[in-house]
């Protein structure tokens, strides 16, 4: 449920608000600190994050990890217009009643050159 509802808002870019009316819970919680709690909320920054990137703008879930309630993504944010490598992040999900309750998520900038080759996706 919940990698139905990533693929859909920010994979596909498809309604965000029948996505927010389907997937989240009526008390959904937001920990972003950049996003209001709620579905209109999310519906409202979501929609309009994602109206600012262009086509070439992706999003790709690159593991899907679950304990519980609990389920975490962990996606690969990039631009295909681009030579940056984009972001590497994390966004964790707690589901309650068959909805997803609770939102949480961590985001970094995966740098052109590392003193490894471990990756970071």
């Amino acid at each position: 449920m919940v990698v139905d509802f990533y693929q859909l808002v920010f994979v596909k870019r498809q309604n965000v608000e029948e996505a927010a009316q389907r997937y989240l819970h009526p008390d959904y919680i937001q920990h972003n600190p950049y996003v209001a709690t709620g579905r209109k909320a999310f519906t409202t920054a979501i929609g309009g994050w994602l109206s600012q990137r262009p086509a070439t703008h992706k999003m790709e879930i690159k593991r899907v990890i679950s304990s519980g309630d609990y389920v975490v993504l962990h996606v690969h944010e990039y631009d295909t217009s681009s030579d940056k490598p984009g972001k590497a992040g994390v966004d964790i999900f707690r589901v309650s009643e068959g909805k997803i309750i609770e939102h949480w998520d961590v985001w970094q900038d995966i740098p052109k050159t590392m003193p490894h080759n471990n990756g970071m996706l």
